[in-house]
């Protein structure tokens, strides 16, 4: 952890997160060497995980609420393996015991964000107060991070004049960066600005004086059931972006400058095209590109309106 994980070889945010992840795996495994770890071990520690309740502390001792979610502990499983790869490099193991373990649990949708359509959205919107309807329309017009970028943003960031808005914080160094905003984004940002009232934030909480709105998870999950559908994060609304970029033809290089990720290979994580958007371009298939002549073209329904190439 300290000469793999800190920055700058690791961002100070995914430092930060791999400590959280190994907590409970130095209550587990602290006492081992790590030539005792087995893949059972493993596999025993994450089915404990698994049967544990998040604790928080109160001001009359800790509080027991829902139990662990299983993304939490495979990402304990995840960050442990990698710490067991270094290991392996470092010739201290003969192989990650990780290897064979298998999750206990099956995850969905973990690395598979769901794709809005244009008609979800309207259902969506329909069902929301005024501020979510802003909130999703910024993100699918602008793909900003929900709670580091938008929900914490201030008036002054928001250049309705230029059609622009200033990220002087992010997730990565790329994120810090101007972002442009279409037509749709600026009539959004422009009603939240009638919204909030006075002060700095846009997004002011309504519960704590000075302070900015930071959860949304109750008023979204109830949007989506009056909608009728199926929840998913809002933070998919991000990979929504992403997509509809790429289905309008923005080559990938400029859709993760657009995203401001600084790694390309987390576009394929964000970049979902449909199976109904790639049956539309199966169906542009010509197979007899070349052969057809034009009274062939005008006559065969088959292959009419298919962008035939026509001998000529």
């Amino acid at each position: 952890m300290e000469n793999y994980s800190k920055p700058p070889i690791r961002e100070l945010k995914t430092h930060n997160a791999n400590q959280r992840a190994t907590k409970h795996r130095r209550n587990a495994f602290g006492t081992h060497k790590l030539f005792d770890i087995t893949a059972d071990d493993i596999e025993l520690f994450l089915r404990e995980r698994l049967r544990q309740r998040i604790r928080t502390k109160t001001k009359n001792g800790y509080h027991e609420r829902t139990l662990v979610k299983p993304a939490t502990v495979h990402q304990e499983l995840r960050v442990l393996r990698r710490m067991l790869n270094v290991a392996v490099r470092k010739k201290l193991l003969p192989s990650n015991p990780c290897s064979s373990v298998e999750f206990p649990v099956v995850i969905k949708r973990l690395f598979k964000p769901h794709y809005v359509t244009w008609s979800e959205q309207q259902r969506i919107e329909r069902q929301s107060p005024q501020f979510l309807r802003n909130i999703v329309r910024i993100l699918t017009e602008t793909g900003l991070r929900i709670n580091k970028e938008l929900l914490s943003m201030k008036k002054h960031q928001v250049d309705i004049t230029n059609a622009t808005v200033w990220i002087p914080d992010s997730k990565t160094e790329n994120g810090v960066a101007e972002v442009p905003l279409t037509p749709i984004a600026v009539d959004a940002f422009r009603n939240q600005f009638s919204l909030a009232g006075p002060g700095d934030w846009l997004f002011p909480s309504h519960r704590t004086a000075g302070e900015h709105y930071k959860s949304n998870k109750g008023i979204w999950r109830a949007a989506l059931r009056k909608a009728g559908i199926s929840y998913f994060r809002i933070y998919d609304l991000r990979s929504t972006y992403a997509t509809r970029l790429s289905a309008g033809g923005v080559a990938d290089e400029w859709v993760v400058q657009l995203l401001r990720q600084g790694n390309s290979d987390v576009f394929k994580k964000y970049s979902q095209m449909k199976l109904a958007m790639k049956r539309e371009a199966l169906e542009q298939i010509n197979r007899r590109a070349n052969e057809m002549t034009v009274g062939e073209a005008q006559t065969d329904p088959i292959f009419r309106g298919f962008g035939t190439v026509l001998v000529q």
